[in-house]
């Protein structure tokens, strides 16, 4: 209840009851009744960069800051996205600036958005930067969740076959197998082997499933473990189809942070710290801060890039370009604008291949036991015919 006995309601983030009932105070306002609310177990990204979208709106509309991030926290449906906002609110009404405020939240605002935010402070086109960081930030969500649908894509369906064919072998042969017993006739070769191979399932079946599943618990295990991490970063970029895909996506989002700083008057090596920040992946993390040390050292952006080892030959060549004519923002843009296009283009192809074959090769699966069960009866009715 406000001071005048106004009955509101709202919500904030406070480490125990007692610091809630401090910052209401602090507002003029009488609690009268304090309820916990379940925070989500992570922030969704996607909250993120439409928080940043509309705040550019509302700038644009002359509305001032503090009061921007008070209308989005009380249209925002999510209530810890409106505690946050409201937070941000009372930090800028304290005198903080803005980036300084994003900063005191680093698992939900990335260093890019501090960056981003800093210098539009210093620029005064804050509005501007928060319309490019919301587009950039949606289109690499995008990208990287159709990246991550074409590789999982056959992971699935390879699953359900494996998963048929034990149902196929463990519940319905068995049946069958008990009314072969009763032909006098020999059982055609390729039945023999589909019920040698059911045999063998069923004898080390428990051996079976410790082969298929410990893999993926060991990976579990140790999916925090940082050396780890490399090697499975750094392996899956030799695969053929898909590392060409996690290749594309990385760099997308490299260049894109860069273009993006780089547009914004960022310098270069503080666009390379954003970058280097926000890529997902310690493997990718190492490559950008081994190239922005040999930057700092002296040495030129396209040599840093081409001793990382990890940049195709068009980066290199674009990079150098804009080095020497003095247009590297464009470049950056460019090659941003080029990998995203690239992988989005190879990602659909990736499905549109992968979606026949799979059935192709299940169809096989499942048409070669079917066939093998029926096959029997089959010739028992030719040796009943010719008899």
């Amino acid at each position: 209840m406000t001071a005048e006995g106004e009955l509101q309601q709202g919500t904030l983030l406070a480490i125990d009851r007692q610091a809630a009932i401090s910052r209401l105070s602090l507002k003029a306002l009488y609690p009268l009744r304090l309820t916990r609310s379940p925070l989500r177990q992570q922030w969704q990204p996607y909250h993120c960069y439409e928080i940043f979208r509309q705040l550019a709106t509302l700038l644009q509309a002359g509305l001032t800051l503090a009061y921007s991030l008070q209308m989005l926290a009380e249209q925002h449906p999510v209530k810890q996205w409106q505690a946050l906002l409201n937070n941000l609110a009372d930090d800028l009404s304290e005198g903080c600036a803005f980036s300084d405020a994003l900063k005191k939240w680093p698992d939900v605002f990335s260093p890019l958005y501090v960056s981003m935010m800093k210098t539009g402070e210093l620029t005064g086109k804050l509005e501007e930067c928060c319309r490019q960081l919301a587009q950039q930030q949606k289109l690499q969500q995008q990208l990287s969740a159709k990246v991550k649908k074409a590789l999982r894509y056959p992971m699935i369906i390879l699953a359900l076959a494996v998963v048929v064919v034990l149902a196929m072998v463990t519940f319905v042969l068995p049946e069958f197998a008990a009314i072969y017993k009763t032909f006098d006739t020999p059982l055609p070769m390729l039945t023999q082997w589909v019920m040698g191979f059911a045999t063998f399932v069923r004898q080390y079946a428990a051996a079976l499933f410790l082969a298929l599943f410990l893999p993926a618990i060991v990976m579990r295990c140790l999916r925090h473990h940082l050396g780890w991490q490399r090697f499975c970063q750094h392996f899956l970029l030799r695969i053929p189809i898909m590392g060409t895909l996690a290749r594309g996506q990385k760099l997308s989002h490299i260049f894109t942070v860069l273009s993006l700083t780089q547009q914004a008057g960022i310098a270069f090596l503080q666009g390379l710290e954003s970058a280097q920040e926000s890529v997902e992946g310690v493997y990718w993390q190492e490559v950008l801060k081994g190239v922005r040390d040999r930057v700092t050292q002296g040495d030129p952006i396209w040599s840093s890039l081409t001793k990382a080892e990890i940049f195709t030959p068009l980066c290199i060549q674009l990079v150098r370009t804009g080095e020497v004519s003095g247009s590297l923002d464009s470049m950056l843009a460019n090659l941003a604008r080029h990998h995203n296009e690239q992988t989005f283009q190879q990602a659909d192809d990736l499905a549109s291949l992968l979606e026949p074959l799979l059935l192709i090769v299940t169809g096989l699966i499942i048409g070669t036991l079917v066939v093998a069960m029926y096959l029997p009866i089959f010739h028992l009715g030719d040796a009943i015919s010719a008899g």
